[in-house]
């Protein structure tokens, strides 16, 4: 039954991250056909943006070494219903390759804790901001759409609590190099309701307009969905999501799965949220993927749609 809310967005658009973040905690690497028909299969069920793979070292992230394979074979993808398929660069390098390729939309992927960015970026908070800046401006000097990840904005697992002034001075460091959207990443998923409030509205007081946020929650403790209502209710409407349930973060193990894109399209429709997904084709993508992967999906919706008497 659909019981609208009000004061909540009349439509919402999911950043689907199964295919990169999601993928790129495997400990298998999965064959690139398969990847290749994953986001082929998202995009016929609706979703638009869809973040394809990674143009990192693959000394690092082995699982998506093969982003030069992959994203050729995807080129027919965008024709379906305008899906656009971003990517992750770390680096210079890694934006020469995705150009190389044709992207359009590239992201970055910063740090509100000096301890994540040593461990995932061997730099300081400030110097992976210096890294980043030619990458932006050269991505925006062609014409490309940037989107800037911000890591460990609500708790890191050896710093603990963050404070909320030092995610707020990263976060417009990352958007005065040029950014045009900012990725709120609570990579252990310890923040819950009130947490997400206070730092949206910090992040308003210094100038960064909701319209250029999104949120990418982990379900660590069971609260992506109450989280993600409470950015709705602030004017958010990017969310990011993983197909199935999949994904965590290889340099943080207490990270735990991403937020289901099925759970959150549950959530959506029931609310009268438009997303433009069609649940069943979703769920029956991620049954897929699943079966790829040789084991059951975590999402609870795949679950409960899935099930079979």
């Amino acid at each position: 039954m659909t019981v609208p809310v009000p004061g909540l967005p009349d439509r919402v658009r999911i950043h689907e991250v199964g295919a990169r973040d999601g993928l790129q905690n495997e400990k298998s690497v999965v064959p690139t056909e398969v990847k290749a028909e994953f986001v082929r299969r998202l995009a016929e069920a609706g979703l638009t943006t869809i973040e394809a793979t990674s143009f990192v070292h693959p000394k690092w992230v082995p699982q998506l070494a093969d982003a030069e394979q992959l994203f050729p074979m995807l080129a027919d993808i965008a024709e379906i219903g305008d899906v656009t398929l971003p990517v992750l660069v770390p680096n210079e390098r890694g934006l020469d390759r995705a150009l190389a390729l044709g992207a359009r939309r590239i992201a970055v992927f910063g740090s509100a804790t000096e301890t994540f960015a040593s461990k995932n970026l061997n730099r300081t908070v400030d110097e992976s901001l210096r890294m980043f800046e030619p990458v932006v401006a050269r991505a925006k000097d062609a014409g490309v759409h940037v989107r800037g990840y911000l890591s460990m904005c609500f708790g890191d697992p050896w710093e603990g609590a963050v404070p909320v002034a030092q995610v707020v001075r990263v976060a417009k460091a990352l958007m005065d190099l040029g950014c045009d959207e900012l990725s709120l990443g609570d990579t252990i998923g310890v923040a819950t309701p009130g947490h997400v409030m206070e730092l949206l509205s910090a992040l308003n007081g210094t100038g960064i307009p909701t319209g250029t946020i999104g949120v990418h929650f982990h379900d660590t403790y069971g609260q992506a969905l109450s989280n993600t209502l409470a950015a709705l209710q602030h004017g958010v409407t990017t969310v990011d999501a993983s197909a199935g349930g999949l994904g965590g973060c290889p340099y943080a193990k207490s990270a735990t799965g991403n937020l289901a894109t099925e759970d959150l399209v549950w959530m959506l429709d029931g609310l009268g949220v438009h997303t433009g997904v069609d649940l069943g084709a979703l769920t029956a993508t991620s049954a897929w993927m699943a079966e790829q992967l040789g084991r059951p999906s975590p999402s609870r919706t795949v679950r409960a749609l899935s099930h079979k008497e």
